[in-house]
């Protein structure tokens, strides 16, 4: 394993992090056997971040990573955890919830559910445009002096709030999405992180499998799925989004390696400051990913894949047009 340092004030942790969302359904149906077979093999491995959040499961995820750690050294792995997203008994969303009391209420439920006396880095899932974000942030502030939160993060936040943040409480480290076809934290985002110091944990690095190499336009979904509604993996725009695969393959062939652990390396080779997570369900996905950490990019093969998938590629945005409403780094 290698490691990588999540920012100039954020831990040392393994270059490649372990995402749980999809171990609690929102992917469709999860083994839980395998669930936490996987998360066993990823620490292992010398994986040592692992992400979840409130609504992964509304509490489920916690539970089933909580049995996974179960015996394991506190100082063996590091916790990421997201607050904040509110949804009903039916799986509807129902916004967002960052004043400073339900902040620390969640917390509360949180150490409860994954057995443990402290979060390594707690997040708001999103913006919550009712609350200012100094609020929230001092309200992690008062967890951090406490003792039961390590370090303050964020996700999916524009460049301005990143600064408002970072005002209040030093933040660790920024989780967002970026991959191959998901770029947009480029042009001011990026920047504004490293010129803050803030480390970038970058999500959806496979697109929540499009660009993996094992999506077909003929798969279908499970009810529960969120790609069901996801517009990228819709109609025409799929179709145009494999034939980015398509041309990606080309490239991963060449070197001897599959689509998946080409996309990986990619956003690895973009900075020591940013660390893929992977949504891996199987034992099988998690050590093909692995592989990608001891995948060394040239400069030819980086040009070959932007020439493959230049930035704006993609056809679809990232989430449905409600899902797209809630992201303050869109704005």
């Amino acid at each position: 394993m290698r490691y990588r340092s999540l920012g100039r004030h954020g831990p040392k942790v393994s270059a490649l992090g372990l995402g749980c969302m999809g171990m609690s359904g929102m992917y469709g149906a999860a083994d839980r056997g395998e669930s936490i077979a996987t998360i066993h093999a990823a620490l292992d491995a010398g994986v040592t971040l692992l992400d979840t959040g409130d609504f992964y499961g509304m509490g489920h995820n916690k539970l089933l990573i909580g049995d996974a750690l179960a015996g394991r050294p506190r100082d063996s792995y590091q916790l990421s955890v997201k607050f904040g997203a509110q949804r009903g008994p039916a799986g509807d969303w129902l916004g967002y919830d960052a004043r400073p009391a339900a902040v620390k209420t969640a917390l509360a439920y949180t150490l409860q559910r994954l057995r443990v006396d402290y979060i390594d880095i707690y997040r708001p899932a999103r913006l919550d445009p009712n609350v200012p974000i100094e609020d929230t942030v001092g309200a992690v502030a008062d967890l951090v002096k406490a003792g039961y939160v390590r370090h303050l993060g964020l996700s999916e936040v524009g460049a301005e709030t990143i600064r408002r943040a970072n005002a209040v409480l030093p933040v660790a480290d920024l989780q967002i999405e970026y991959s191959l076809i998901s770029r947009g934290i480029e042009p001011s985002i990026l920047p504004a992180c490293r010129a803050l110091g803030l480390g970038i944990t970058a999500y959806g690095v496979l697109s929540r499998g499009l660009i993996s190499g094992h999506w077909s336009a003929d798969r279908g979904t499970d009810a529960r799925d969120f790609r069901t509604h996801s517009p990228r993996f819709q109609g025409g725009n799929l179709t145009h989004n494999l034939s980015l695969v398509d041309a990606l393959r080309q490239l991963a062939d060449a070197r001897g390696i599959s689509v998946a652990q080409l996309a990986i390396a990619w956003v690895l080779a973009r900075g020591e400051d940013i660390v893929p997570l992977v949504g891996a369900r199987s034992r099988a996905r998690l050590q093909e990913a692995l592989v990608a950490i001891d995948v060394d990019l040239d400069a030819d093969d980086l040009a070959a894949i932007e020439r493959a998938v230049p930035p704006g590629a993609a056809a679809g945005e990232r989430y449905n047009s409600q899902g797209m409403a809630s992201l303050d780094s869109e704005r």
